[in-house]
Parts: structure tokens; C-alpha cells; sequence
């Protein structure tokens, strides 16, 4: 297998076909590589390109650079493979036989002459298909000779060439080369699509998976798909039981929504002192006071989504957890609500400037805490 990969090495370039071919001979197959999707229907959370990309093909209007910009584990280099295939009219079968798809990583191929090893090569037409693209990934990372030396061919490229440049960070690459292409921006994917696609996969690996762990593992991936899938390949193997709630919180050390709603029940109490056991607790279990408090302002601003049905889709959670803010939200006051994010918000900023964190949280607890008391006093003096 390594020789034959040598041999489909070209200045730095490596086919794709290489590529998918190597993932063959693995025992185990890692889930972002197994369930990265083939065609535009599969492709999660980036309607809009890809409609974009899908027309544009289908009227013949193909332009001669391409850059696909967005955070990681987005779909820009997935959705520039599809693409490739797609104006060649290659099915996945034979995609993986040609060798009309060669990317280029220049994080570590930066140089003036990798970029030349691309122009030499682009003057080959292909043997099979209508065109040859060139996937550069990280393409922020091209020193600014190898970009100057990059210009002329990406404005001019022979009729047969196609480049799609993929970064993450868009706003250093040159204008000279953001003038000369079509630029798409790929957006994060929601927490409620990354939720559903990890029930598929684990659907169809047999896994069996609460809908609010996926959600945990969902918020945590922060709109990447493969960090998603990479946890949910983690969660599973830790444990022989599925990937349940308890078992992601625990190994992804994340604070329970149990933690927040006894915090909230006690402050509309007025039991100041069962909120600072609580946080005894969260911090005897490890966890980081800081942590406890972005929670608890998440915590709030959920309650205050959910206070309102017109706002309830903002609300990123299984059904089940939903209802429970729901019904948390009604015996918030809106007085209390805004208070209690004011000051978890207040104490979010100066945590790292405090030479007392923990007496900043405790204060915190306490300001909360009184909330619903000021507001009965205000109402007993009127």
C-alpha cells in the first residue's frame, strides 16, 4: 500500500483517490471518515451552498476559482470533493478510480515551489472527465511569494482546471487572490442539526444514544461536525451501556442541568444557604467555579427563552429538558430573570480579575438569591 501511495505522490499533491482508498484497509473506521457524506443530500447544515453549487452546475456556470471559507469540521473540504465529482459526473466508484482530484495541505506545503509543482501540473488535461481540480486546504497558510506566484494561474487557468481553496481564516488571505474567486462562507451547524445527524449514526451502528447526550455532545463540539463525531466515537467506546446522559457529562466534565435547576428552585426560595452548599458540592467534585457560573447564565438565559412560546425555537435541547425549563420559566418572575442574568453576567467578566473568586461567586449566589425578596418588599411598600 505505501509504495503505491508513493508513486500517486506528485510535488506535494496528493490524489483523493489515494486517499479514500487507504481508509478501506482499516479494521476500525473512525465515524467522521465512515458517515462523511458522498453527495449534496447528505451534506448537514449548509443548504444554501449547496444549492448554490448544485444550480451552478446544472447551468453550466463553473468558475475557475473557488474559496470555501469557515470554521473547522464544517464541510469545506467534503463539499470540494462532491463538487469535483459532480462537474465530472463521476459516481463515488469512479472518483475513487480516477485521479482527476488532487489536494494540496499548505500548512505544510507553503512554499514558492509547491505552488509551482501545481502550475506545471495544470497544464495536463485530464485522461478521464472534464476537468482537474486542485484542493488547497489551509490556504492562509501559503507564504505571500508562493500566493504571488499562485496569481497569474488562478486568473488564467487552462479551460480543463478547477481551484477551490478551503481556510478557516479568510481575512489573511491576499485580496489580489479574494478578487479572483467566488467566495463562500460556510456557517456553523446548529446544535439541533449535529444532534440529529449523531442519532442517525447512531442508528446505523446500533448504538443506543439519549437524545440529551447527543445534545451535550452537540453543544460541546461548538458547530463542528467532525469534534462531534469524534466525541461521540469517544463516548461509545467508554462505555458498554450506549451513550447516555450521565455517562457524557461525567467524561466530558460538564455540569448537569439537575445542578442549575436546584440553584434556580432555591433562589426562588430564598434559600441563600442551600445555593452555597451546591456550589460546595460542584467545586468539591472538581469542577471549576468559573465554569459553574457561564453555566448558571446559560442556565437563565434559557429559562428566559422559554418564558415566551414565540422565542421557545431558540432553545437548543431534547424535548423532555425543554419542558422542564418551561416549567421553571413560569414561576420566574421577569424582574428575577433579568436580575439573576445581570448578575451572573457580572460575575462571568470579573472572575479572572479577582483575587477572591470563590467570595465573587458566593456573592453572586447571595445577590440572586435575594431577588425575589427585594421584589416582595418592593410590592408590600406600594
Amino acid at each position: 500500500m505505501w509504495a503505491s501511495c508513493a508513486k500517486l505522490k506528485i510535488g506535494g499533491l496528493a490524489c483523493s483517490a489515494q486517499l479514500w482508498n487507504m481508509a478501506e484497509g482499516s479494521a476500525f473506521l473512525v465515524s467522521a471518515r465512515k458517515y462523511r457524506p458522498r453527495s449534496w443530500e447528505t451534506v448537514v447544515g449548509q443548504r444554501s451552498i449547496t444549492d448554490t453549487l448544485r444550480h451552478s452546475i446544472a447551468s453550466g456556470q463553473i468558475a475557475q476559482a473557488y474559496l470555501f471559507c469557515g470554521p473547522r469540521g464544517v464541510g469545506k473540504t467534503t463539499c470540494a470533493r462532491i463538487f469535483a465529482n459532480a462537474i465530472n459526473g463521476f459516481t463515488t466508484e469512479q472518483a475513487e478510480r480516477s485521479f482527476n482530484v488532487f489536494e494540496l495541505d499548505a500548512a505544510s506545503n507553503n512554499g514558492v515551489e509547491h505552488i509551482r509543482s501545481i502550475i506545471d501540473q495544470v497544464r495536463i488535461p485530464p485522461q478521464d472527465g472534464k476537468y482537474k481540480v486542485y484542493v488547497i486546504d489551509e490556504v492562509h497558510m501559503l507564504s505571500k511569494d508562493a500566493f504571488n506566484a499562485f496569481l497569474k494561474t488562478l486568473e488564467e487557468p487552462p479551460a480543463h482546471a478547477v481551484f477551490i481553496l478551503a481556510t478557516t481564516e479568510k481575512h489573511k488571505i491576499l485580496p489580489t487572490i479574494l478578487s479572483r474567486c467566488q467566495i463562500y462562507d460556510f456557517r456553523r451547524i446548529t446544535t439541533r442539526d449535529i444532534s440529529e445527524h449523531l442519532a442517525y449514526v447512531a442508528g446505523q451502528e446500533g448504538v443506543n444514544a439519549e437524545p440529551e447526550a447527543l445534545n451535550v455532545i452537540a453543544q460541546r463540539a461548538d458547530g463542528a461536525m467532525r469534534d462531534a463525531l469524534s466525541i461521540f466515537d469517544q463516548m461509545v467506546a467508554s462505555s458498554s451501556e450506549g451513550v447516555t446522559y450521565e455517562a457524557v457529562t461525567r467524561h466530558l466534565n460538564v455540569l448537569g442541568h439537575d445542578v442549575y435547576f436546584n440553584v434556580v428552585d432555591a433562589a426562588l426560595e430564598g434559600r441563600i444557604g442551600d445555593m452555597l452548599l451546591q456550589l460546595e458540592e460542584v467545586v468539591a467534585a472538581g469542577f471549576d467555579a468559573h465554569h459553574f457560573v457561564t453555566g448558571l447564565g446559560q442556565h437563565l438565559r434559557n429559562l428566559m427563552v422559554c418564558k415566551d412560546e414565540a422565542t421557545l425555537t431558540l432553545m437548543e435541547a431534547g424535548e423532555s429538558v425543554v419542558q422542564r425549563f418551561s416549567d421553571q420559566a413560569v414561576r420566574c418572575g421577569l424582574h428575577f430573570l433579568v436580575g439573576a442574568i445581570g448578575s451572573a453576567n457580572e460575575a462571568d467578566q470579573q472572575y479572572r480579575m479577582s483575587r477572591h473568586p470563590r467570595l465573587l461567586v458566593e456573592l453572586m449566589l447571595m445577590r440572586i438569591g435575594s431577588l425575589e425578596a427585594v421584589s416582595v418588599e418592593g410590592a408590600k411598600k406600594k
